[in-house]
């Protein structure tokens, strides 16, 4: 990509650029599209797409239900209740 190019895409994405980062970042993109041309001469025919190179289990706990109580408790504390529900004074 040349400096014209990235001059034009940066005017168009409204993002202001230094004579020295278009260099920068001309460098950068043309790195990245060689590495995408490696990438893409590769033969990924019969792979499966994968989230990540190295398949392991998620480590999260199990999703299991436990009642704590908790809920009881601070309806027990309420000044007021009705059912399962605080009872608070009107606000307006």
């Amino acid at each position: 990509m040349d400096i014209a190019e990235l001059e034009t895409t940066a005017a168009l994405a409204q993002i202001e650029l230094g004579e020295g980062d278009l260099e920068r970042l001309g460098t950068a993109l043309s790195q990245m599209l060689a590495y995408f041309d490696t990438m893409s001469a590769l033969d990924t025919e019969g792979l499966e797409p994968t989230t990540h190179a190295l398949v392991k289990d998620n480590r999260v706990r199990p999703d299991a239900v436990v009642s704590a109580g908790l809920a009881d408790d601070l309806l027990d504390q309420a000044p007021e209740r009705e059912d399962r529900f605080f009872v608070i004074p009107n606000v307006l």
